[in-house]
């Protein structure tokens, strides 16, 4: 798979129940994906959730990665460009 993630931006936020920032980027230059919150994990390190909207029979996902190799390419770079923001 051939895919390429660009202009990615953090807001970093005061932490909230493990919320410390939201994420938007670029997806092959033709697909803007906004709102992704990045949480820190209990044992370590950072993860991300993708947006849903409210339903009473629980969230309705929004958009998310359907494939485990994508979803780890967007994880690795929003975790990398947060991690470098954080440090500055």
């Amino acid at each position: 798979v051939n895919s390429s993630i660009t202009e990615i931006e953090i807001t970093p936020i005061k932490p909230i129940n493990g919320l410390v920032g939201f994420a938007s980027l670029v997806f092959n230059n033709c697909l803007y994906l906004g709102s992704i919150g990045i949480y820190t994990r209990p044992t370590g390190g950072f993860r991300l959730a993708y947006p849903t909207r409210p339903n009473p029979k629980g969230g309705i996902n929004i958009f998310h990665p359907i494939n485990k190799s994508i979803a780890a390419q967007i994880e690795q770079e929003v975790i990398k460009k947060y991690e470098e923001i954080m440090i500055k």
